[in-house]
């Protein structure tokens, strides 16, 4: 997690378990911080994954990163984002190895992981992940609470690694910094979101070689647009995921064959209208 986080009071912890938070699985899991929860040192995302037919909750570009990752594995079957430690396990594993365990307003914190995901390898049904920047592997309280969260899960016999910045392409990285400042535009009509679909997926499927900047381009003279209005409708397409991409490819040379029209397109529509 990458985040300000105060803390919670009992109060509050007790609250979060009676709605759910941290259960279920696929489209019925809550995660134990939501967006909102955190005021974030990096920025925030709301999406919608196509795996668990949800929105995620991540708390920072880096987390973004690690779900698409995820999101587009054929052999991922459910990801569990901001996953809660039983308080009991990790209170008793910080007093057993000395590491200290954070509270707040005399409450033994609950710890999450930022991924619990299953696969659909019997040999390694489940991983989990914790999301770091490289810099902060040098902080000595940093360390400590990664520490005890090895612990924790080596208890449970569940495989455990911190995933940094480092692990992914560049080119990934640059793309979601391209697509994902616009995703967290709430006031975004539905209707032109199906509108502007309606008419990339027409000229992709009619034009499947041509790039799709240039597509775009095109829309805005036909239509009269201003400069680059279709660009930034085709941005928030391939944000909210209405089109499937390979994020390894660079935006700027990706053609309409690369694209996939979402099935679930529609369920995305519903999932921003209702998150």
């Amino acid at each position: 997690m990458s985040g300000i986080y105060k803390g919670l009071n009992q109060g509050q912890i007790d609250r979060r378990i009676r709605e759910g938070r941290g259960q279920g699985h696929g489209p019925d899991y809550k995660p134990f911080i939501y967006t909102r929860d955190v005021s974030s040192l990096g920025r925030s995302h709301r999406i919608y994954g196509n795996k668990c037919r949800r929105l995620h909750h991540l708390l920072s570009d880096l987390e973004l990163a690690v779900l698409l990752t995820l999101d587009w594995s054929p052999h991922v079957i459910d990801i569990r984002e901001q996953f809660p430690l039983r308080v009991e396990d990790t209170v008793r594993l910080a007093q057993e190895h000395g590491l200290p365990h954070g509270k707040f307003q005399g409450a033994a914190q609950v710890l999450t992981s930022d991924f619990l995901v299953d696969f659909d390898d019997q040999s390694r049904p489940t991983i989990a992940f914790q999301a770091k920047y490289s810099a902060d592997l040098a902080k000595p309280e940093v360390i400590e609470r990664l520490e005890l969260e090895r612990q924790y899960w080596a208890e449970k016999n569940i495989p455990w690694y911190i995933v940094t910045e480092m692990d992914f392409a560049k080119t990934a990285f640059n793309n979601i910094q391209w697509l994902y400042p616009v995703q967290t535009e709430n006031a975004v009509a539905a209707d032109d979101l199906e509108r502007y679909l309606e008419l990339f997926s027409k000229e992709f499927m009619q034009a499947p070689d041509r790039q799709i900047t240039a597509v775009a381009q095109s829309l805005d003279m036909v239509y009269e647009l201003e400069p680059g209005q279709a660009l930034y409708w085709l941005r928030q397409l391939l944000a909210r995921r209405y089109f499937i991409f390979d994020i390894t490819a660079p935006y700027r040379t990706l053609r309409g064959s690369q694209l996939t029209l979402n099935d679930d397109w529609q369920g995305v529509t519903q999932a921003y209208a209702a998150g």
